[in-house]
């Protein structure tokens, strides 16, 4: 049957008190007790070897907390090293020769006081062997020397002024807190060193040791640079112990952790069965496996990776749980961005890929086919769109169609951008002009004329280049560009760019502005080819440049037809080459 775990923190809670309370009932009854050992009389009351007391014939001795010279005369019972033959029967003389026994610095410590009888500096009397850094002196080797003689970083540290504190008021001094400071001859050394001092007798007993020791200061570091700490807690004595890792990630003041049942308490509701799941599991006697948990602290959610194993007695009951957690919220909140950022470019790839779609279906719907007409007037026209390598659409157009009065108009245009709105300014500029063509007795520089109105008039549109042109009855060429690159014409195996000096502004940049035309008179077999600028440009080479190559391309294409010229200068100008959309014309006069 699988088992079921606690959903909610307070079904969690329980589970947790009714498993230690078990624990503790089934510890109990192995467990050694302690009797009291006086009676009303004052005589001991333990029997031989019951509980983890003295047996029979044991003698236990009262505790020393004084040397026996301190006591009243008459009462007081003799202390050896005070008695020994030597000790001038000086009542410290029992203390300096316990000093080394002592696993931290330490020094009896005499007062020196000025005039006024305060106390300006302390002389070592007796010290015992431990170094409390590796370049400060042992205290045995400064007995007889003043403390700011072989501690001169002592007074700027605040400790003569605590220590003649213990002296004055009587009060012990713990864990005092010196950032000891010196500078010696192979450079500035720098401690933290703790202080606890007691005075007796206008005597100072002082200890040292630094405020973290080597593996401390080490474990400390890995904590903080693998956000991370651990923590035990002790199922029957209910002594819960954190790393300062552990306080640091739930944000707890240090001596303050969270029990287990506190803890049940900032799982988040979704992650409870999980927690039960770990808890059961640790509290079976068995090790789980590695979970993720989220907490609620401070506000917030933190993702922590779990790790914990129970502390299993002879008896196979686990007496404490030990637990290593690894903050890892950087780390979720990091795949959480990086899904979203990959969730908005899959959308906007979606996006791109329906505009892509809507723009192609829109050029193609509006992009002219060519008229059998125009083949029966001895015109055979090829064309062709190439998109931008990086933009499957543009705003770049043309047109050729056959008038009624018997000319052919011949246009082609470039709307500055990529993308619908391109496709929309074209289509805008296309139909436009091809409705204007049908004004009578136009010519070509009033077209441009007016559609430069049209796009000048036009807030929201965007400047534009374009060549507009008719070929008329007699086969004579008359075009206007508002900016655009001159057509080339091939004829005899030559190519050339035609004269373009009546070249006129762009669209949309002068309102009012009117486009004079030129005339070119056409022969059979030549070859007129319109583009715009994306053929031509490329990064770091001048648009002249670019022109010159089509020229020299179009050389090779004498003798051919329009399609086979349009083939051969597009596999010479492919699209993965272009940076920018590009239209291409071929006209070829039969």
């Amino acid at each position: 049957m699988t088992p079921v775990f606690p959903r909610d923190p307070e079904t969690l809670k329980r589970l947790v008190t009714r498993e230690v309370a078990a624990l503790r009932n089934a510890a109990r009854r192995n467990a050694g007790v302690r009797l009291d050992d006086r009676s009303d009389s004052g005589s001991p009351s333990v029997e031989a070897g019951v509980g983890t007391g003295t047996g029979a014939g044991d003698r236990v001795d009262a505790p020393v907390t004084e040397c026996s010279r301190d006591r009243d005369a008459g009462s007081a019972v003799g202390c050896p090293t005070c008695d020994a033959e030597g000790s001038g029967n000086d009542p410290w003389a029992c203390l300096c020769a316990t000093l080394p026994a002592i696993p931290v610095s330490a020094a009896l410590l005499v007062p020196v006081r000025d005039g006024a009888g305060r106390a300006v500096d302390f002389t070592v009397r007796a010290g015992n062997r431990v170094r409390s850094a590796e370049w400060l002196d042992a205290p045995d080797r400064l007995v007889g020397r003043r403390l700011l003689d072989v501690q001169p970083g002592a007074a700027a540290g605040g400790l003569i002024d605590a220590l003649a504190g213990v002296l004055e008021s009587g009060r012990a001094l713990t864990a005092y807190a010196v950032d000891y400071t010196e500078q010696r001859s192979d450079g500035l050394h720098r401690a933290r060193l703790l202080y606890e001092a007691a005075a007796c007798r206008g005597q100072v007993l002082a200890t040292w040791r630094p405020a973290r020791n080597r593996t401390e200061t080490l474990s400390l570091d890995a904590q903080y640079i693998a956000s991370m700490g651990w923590g035990t807690w002790d199922l029957l004595s209910g002594e819960t112990t954190w790393s300062e890792g552990l306080h640091a990630i739930f944000r707890t003041e240090q001596g303050r952790p969270l029990s287990l049942v506190e803890l049940c308490d900032a799982v988040l509701l979704d992650d409870v069965p999980r927690f039960g799941k770990l808890l059961a599991v640790l509290l079976d006697g068995e090790e789980p496996p590695g979970e993720e948990i989220r907490f609620g602290i401070l506000g917030e959610v933190r993702t922590l990776h779990l790790v914990a194993h129970p502390v299993i007695a002879r008896d196979g009951l686990p007496w404490a749980l030990r637990l290593i957690a690894r903050d890892l919220t950087a780390q979720v909140r990091s795949r959480q961005r990086l899904a979203a950022t990959r969730r908005q470019s899959e959308r906007l790839r979606d996006e791109a890929l329906a505009e892509r779609a809507v723009a192609t279906a829109l050029r193609e719907a509006i992009l002219p086919t060519h008229s059998v007409e125009l083949a029966q007037r001895g015109v055979s026209v090829a064309a062709v769109y190439l998109p931008a390598e990086d933009a499957p659409v543009g705003g770049d157009w043309y047109k050729c169609r056959a008038l009624p009065d018997g000319r052919i108009l011949l246009a082609i245009g470039d709307a500055c951008g990529h993308g619908l709105s391109a496709v929309a300014r074209m289509a805008q500029q296309r139909h436009g002009l091809a409705g204007l063509a049908h004004a009578p007795g136009t010519h070509a520089g009033q077209l441009t004329t007016w559609l430069n109105e049209l796009v000048c008039g036009d807030p929201a549109a965007q400047t534009a280049t374009g060549v507009i042109g008719h070929i008329d009855r007699e086969r004579r060429f008359r075009w206007a560009s508002a900016g655009h690159p001159a057509p080339l014409l091939l004829r005899a195996g030559g190519a050339a760019k035609l004269d373009a000096d009546h070249r006129g502004p762009l669209f949309g940049v002068l309102p009012g502005h009117e486009y004079a035309t030129a005339t070119v008179a056409l022969e059979p077999g030549d070859l007129l080819v319109l583009y715009t600028d994306g053929l031509v440009e490329r990064r770091g080479e001048d648009i002249v440049e670019g022109i010159d190559g089509l020229r020299r391309v179009l050389e090779g294409c004498a003798g051919l037809g329009a399609q086979e010229a349009m083939d051969r200068i597009v596999a010479a100008f492919t699209p993965e080459d272009n940076e920018d959309d590009t239209c291409l014309v071929a006209v070829r006069l039969d």
